[in-house]
Order: C-alpha cells, then structure tokens, then sequence
C-alpha cells in the first residue's frame, strides 16, 4: 500500500510512500532529455523534458515509481490492486501501456494543464513489460503548483478527478475515498468549542482534542484521511531544509511499521522508502525503512542533455551522527 502528497510553501514538495514487502532493487535515476524512449504503441519519443525519480531499471529502461520533470510536474503510481483495468489497443488513442505512463507524461508536459489534454485521449493498454514483470494495477496522482489531479482506468474508462487535497492512497476509487472526508468536517487544528451541552462543563484535559476522531489504522482509506488532515494543515517556513523536513513529517505520519501489517509467514509490510521532491529545483530527497537520514539527489547536477541515464543506489544503510 502507498500514499502520495503534495505540499507547497515558497516551493512545490511532490512524495510518496512506497509501502511493499520487498524491494525490487529501485534506484533514484534521472533520465536526460536525449535517452530515447520506444514505447510499444505509442511510437519513439527521442528528445524529452528531463525528469528524476525512484525507479527499478530493468535492461536498461527505467520502470518509475515516481517522478518530476525539469518543468515542475510530477506523477506517482500507487497500487490500485482490483480495481484496474486496462485495454486492448484503440484507434484514434494514444495507447501507452502501464509501465509507460509515468515518462510518457513527464517526457512531453511542461505543466498540469498540457496532462490534461493529453489523457483526454489517452488509453492505457494491457501490455506487461515482459513475462517477468506482469502489470501492476495502479491508479495515478499528478501535480504541479497549480493543483492535483487522480488518474484511474477502471471497468467503464478513464477518469480524471480533481484532487484538492494534494493526497492519494490504494483502494477504494478515488471518489469514495474523497467522499469519505466530509465524515471528519468536524475535526480542527485547534481546541473545539463545548457544543455538547451549554449544561454541562468539560475540561480541556489535553492538547490536540480538536483532532480527535482522526483514524489512526492502516487502511487506505484511513491513511487517506489522515495525510489529507496533517498535509492541509500543516506550517512551515519556507526555507529548502525545513519544508523538506515537514514533508517527510507529513509522510512519516502515515507509515509503516515492521510488524504491524503481516501478509504471510515472515513477511510484513512495511514503508520501504519515503521521498520529497522539490518539483521547482529538481532535487529528490529521500529516506529508507533501514535509514532515516535523508539523502539527496540534484538531477541539475548531472547532463542533462545526456542519452544515458544516471542511476543513483539507495542509500540503506542506518546512518547515525555519534555527538561523542
């Protein structure tokens, strides 16, 4: 399961928690504009905008989890395990498989508004990237800093939904986990008014009594509401490192834990990695399950109008500042 967000102080902050039970050897790797891109039906893409991200190279080609291009757009697939559907190849659409989206829409939008235009006709086909590596079933969160946006190819077609609250989880559909907010409208940052009963006196025994009712589980739909109350409520200054520290707060909220979520014998969820992308300077930042140091990533700090990608291993080992 997963969770996305976007956050916005003097700069626009794009993440993710990727939460699985096994890593697939990802790497922070940032495609140039010139490494050229042979989508199976959608034709060549030689020349492209820039973008950096997580992803899992497999002979060579990039497969992102999550993404920024050089313009400030970013995109981030999140399991959306029985609810996905996908689709033979159509006439008249632009057929782009799965694992393609992500630089397809990166590689050729400078900002939101160009995504929209391009998914009006877009149909995302039911073609793996190979016999080893079957179709995942996602849904899409985009953004820039002039909103968010929810992609979902489901039974009945492509949807496109507005996203006010910057914030996407797994299942149910997105509609239902948006919904689902107006049942926390009563919740506040901070201390309610006795509306109980003008009769009867009651103490204001702690802090943060305004959040009470905020769920605390592991579902998506809890972990929905949860990143959408801390992400909209959330104050920083604008400064690079402490806006980068309130978003991996806000993601760290919703995440994880060894332990908590078993699946199998010895197998347990957990967040394997956290990451914040500052979608206006190109600088992915990150943190691993084994290592909460976070470490970044400048895609300006390579060529950008190189034709090989530049791959980045993650850093997963605990690192630990010894004071003495």
């Amino acid at each position: 399961m997963c969770t996305a967000a976007v956050y916005k102080t003097k700069d626009v902050y794009f993440g993710r928690n990727l939460d699985h039970d096994m890593s697939y050897g990802e790497e922070v790797v940032v495609t140039p504009r010139n490494f050229p891109f042979t989508f199976r039906k959608a034709g060549e893409m030689k020349t492209h905008y820039a973008f950096i991200g997580m992803a899992f190279v497999a002979g060579g080609y990039p497969l992102y989890y999550d993404g920024t291009n050089e313009k400030g757009l970013s995109i981030a697939g999140l399991n959306f395990v029985g609810n996905a559907v996908y689709r033979e190849p159509a006439e008249g659409k632009h057929n782009v498989a799965q694992f393609e989206l992500i630089p397809w829409l990166l590689g050729q939008c400078a900002c939101l508004e160009d995504a929209r235009e391009l998914l009006k006709d877009l149909n995302i086909v039911n073609i793996p990237f190979s016999d080893k590596l079957p179709l995942a079933e996602l849904h899409w969160l985009i953004a820039d800093g002039t909103g968010a946006i929810v992609v979902e190819s489901v039974e009945d077609g492509i949807h496109v939904y507005e996203d006010p609250a910057g914030v996407l989880t797994n299942n149910p559909p997105f509609p239902i986990q948006r919904f689902a907010l107006n049942n926390y409208r009563g919740l506040n940052p901070e201390t309610p008014d006795n509306t109980f009963s003008k009769d009867i006196d009651m103490d204001v025994y702690c802090k943060g009594i305004g959040a009470f009712g905020l769920p605390g589980d592991l579902t998506s739909q809890s972990r929905f509401i949860r990143a959408a109350f801390t992400c909209r409520n959330s104050v920083s200054g604008e400064g690079e490192e402490e806006s980068v520290g309130q978003f991996f707060h806000i993601l760290h909220s919703v995440e994880q834990t060894k332990g908590v979520s078993k699946l199998g014998e010895d197998r347990y969820e957990v967040t394997l990695y956290t990451s914040c992308c500052n979608a206006d300077k190109g600088i992915y930042y990150y943190t691993t399950y084994n290592n909460n140091q976070i470490t970044a990533v400048d895609m300006h700090k390579t060529d950008l109008d190189s034709a090989e990608i530049f791959r980045y291993p993650v850093e997963d080992r605990q690192s630990i500042f010894y004071r003495n």
